[in-house]
């Protein structure tokens, strides 16, 4: 069981940046990868940026690519670093965690790969 716990969210004004950050605990190891989902008010859950490290890999959606980064440090806590805001970026933000066979097979954006989640953290962007 791998357990996550975002923290880091809050309300911006468009231009702005902000650092989210996911406590892993549990049982991962290099075949895990690890992902940013967020979820907008009335709209589907959508991959934000995912890191399989023991495959050497990361994946961004189109919307966030050379405005997001996502990372992981020695003490297993994953990040995602946002610049650049805009109001499209409002949203609940999960961290999440799954098996790296099964969140390749799934396609690394999509959650259906994933089995652990975080509770969520909200981002707000105001223009």
């Amino acid at each position: 069981q791998v357990y996550l716990a975002e923290s880091g969210g809050g309300s911006v004004q468009a231009g702005g940046s902000l650092r989210l950050s996911c406590a892993v605990s549990g049982d991962t190891s290099a075949n895990y990868c690890l992902a940013w989902f967020r979820q907008a008010p009335g709209k589907e859950r959508e991959g934000v940026a995912a890191f399989c490290p023991g495959f050497g890999s990361t994946y961004y959606d189109p919307s966030v690519k050379g405005r997001f980064t996502i990372s992981q440090d020695s003490a297993k806590i994953l990040y995602l670093q946002m610049f650049t805001l805009t109001p499209e970026d409002t949203a609940m933000y999960y961290c999440a965690a799954g098996r790296g066979t099964s969140v390749l097979s799934a396609r690394p954006l999509r959650p259906s790969g994933y089995t652990s989640w975080g509770r969520g953290i909200q981002v707000t962007v105001s223009s």
